[in-house]
């Protein structure tokens, strides 16, 4: 915790035998109980352990400590390291404990379904795995792929999401440039989802013929002189029925002689 002082019990031992403060102000500095700091004054507990000078340390000051010895209601502050010390580099493929290593492969395949761009290497640093386990499940060879579930490897625990943004940022800036002036093969989602797309879409009866463009224009004379042909034409066809019949007449009359005689 950042705020319990080094070694709590040695420290807790060098104030009970070189200061005047309450067990409760060392318990409440030393992030120990009250009756834990009183057993140690009486040697029942923490016998053999040094005591530690939170002074000499840098994690009291003198007027800090006198300052509670004359106040029994004060509370100990701890002071802040001046000493910044930085966080060693981990060397090496991440670690991941046992209970979560059979949720590697989901998240293997989800970081390769959501990510494409991020590389093998990346992979490996963020979840903690191989070459070869990736190549399977990429290829869908894995022994277990019919049973995979992608998961995001940050709800699983098995990388921070600082640490897959910065992969993922790295790989967008490694990622080859789309080419200017290409023909776009699909169309915009903003103009696919338009309101005037869906209404097309949704007025659009196949049983109508599609209107043309530009209406061709009614001609008075054509359409008459198209009437007075077919006139005509009925007129012949009134005709030569009329002429059939007169034909039949003429033989059945015939007939009728020949079979009175």
């Amino acid at each position: 915790m950042a705020n319990t002082p080094l070694m709590p019990k040695a420290t807790a031992v060098w104030l009970v035998d070189n200061t005047a403060l309450s067990f409760t102000q060392i318990a409440s500095f030393c992030k120990l109980h009250p009756l834990e700091v009183k057993a140690i004054a009486d040697g029942e507990a923490a016998q053999g352990i040094k005591g530690l000078d939170p002074i000499l340390t840098g994690q009291l000051t003198r007027e800090e400590v006198e300052k509670a010895q004359k106040d029994p209601n004060y509370q100990l502050k701890l002071q802040g390291s001046k000493v910044v010390v930085p966080e060693t580099k981990r060397k090496g493929p991440r670690y991941t404990p046992v209970s979560r290593r059979q949720d590697r492969p989901n998240a293997i395949l989800w970081l390769v379904r959501n990510h494409p761009e991020l590389k093998d290497a990346q992979i490996m640093r963020l979840v903690g795995t191989t070459k070869p386990t990736i190549a399977a499940i990429r290829d869908r060879t894995h022994w277990n792929s019919a049973n995979l579930t992608p998961s995001d490897p940050v709800t699983l625990g098995l990388c921070s999401q600082l640490e897959l943004d910065m992969e993922v940022e790295k790989a967008a800036k490694n990622a080859p440039q789309p080419v200017p002036g290409a023909e776009e093969t699909l169309i915009p989602v903003e103009e696919s989802t338009s309101e005037d797309a869906i209404a097309a879409a949704f007025s659009f009866d196949p049983n109508q013929p599609v209107k043309r463009d530009e209406e061709e224009e009614i001609d008075a004379d054509a359409v008459f002189a198209n009437l007075g042909s077919l006139n005509t034409s009925e007129a012949g066809d009134a005709d030569s029925e009329e002429e059939t019949a007169s034909v039949e007449d003429v033989f059945g009359e015939a007939a009728s002689d020949d079979d009175t005689k």
